[in-house]
């Protein structure tokens, strides 16, 4: 999965004043994207935010942009980003050869997945097997989908509801280590489990 690279950013308007601001917050990774400000109907050029953790006022005349300083956010707007979820989470988890048995460096991962799973709320989890390219496609497809399985079947004994979850099988399509065919890759023979 790439990394997320879309900044975490808010508009809030302020109820009852001739102004609004525009915030700039990173994202869980640190990093942030820019917001373009443009004028309306043309008036004047487009205002660049580049940096984090700052906010652009905008009124009549050009925006201003400063650092969030010392105070931070605004309290209606600190409550708005805390009412947000956490952002989505993956997990790999790798596979012996020809199996639907979790690698040994990969069992301890699985209590990871069910406390993120229990912390949240309404969490939706999405499971996707893999298999590397030794043997022919459609035994890979059936692998695949079986490893996925496997992972929403022990989390199902653990008491989560199999409606929350869903898994599909992406056989050889999507190899996380390019080779040619028939090459057994302990990259490859993964299942990813994003929780959202």
């Amino acid at each position: 999965m790439s990394r997320r690279s879309i900044a975490i950013w808010g508009a809030f308007a302020l109820a009852g004043c001739a102004h609004s601001s525009v915030v700039l917050l990173p994202d869980e990774d640190g990093g942030h994207g820019e917001i373009g400000i443009r004028q309306a109907r043309g008036q004047g050029g487009e205002t660049v935010m580049r940096d984090a953790n700052s906010r652009a006022t905008l009124s009549a005349g050009q925006p201003t942009i400063q650092p969030l300083g010392a105070k931070g956010l605004k309290p209606t707007e600190a409550a708005l980003l805390a009412s947000l979820p956490p952002p989505p989470r993956s997990f790999t988890l790798y596979f012996l050869e020809g199996t639907t048995q979790i690698a040994a460096e990969s069992a301890g991962m699985l209590e990871q997945i069910h406390a993120e799973v229990a912390r949240r709320p309404g969490a939706e989890v999405q499971v996707t097997g893999h298999t590397d390219t030794v043997g022919s496609n459609a035994d890979n497809d059936v692998l695949s989908r079986k490893r996925a399985e496997e992972i929403v079947n022990w989390l199902a004994t653990k008491g989560f509801d199999r409606r929350m979850m869903s898994s599909v099988g992406r056989g050889e399509r999507e190899l996380k280590q390019h080779t040619a065919d028939n090459v057994a890759s302990a990259a490859n023979r993964r299942v990813e489990v994003l929780v959202r």
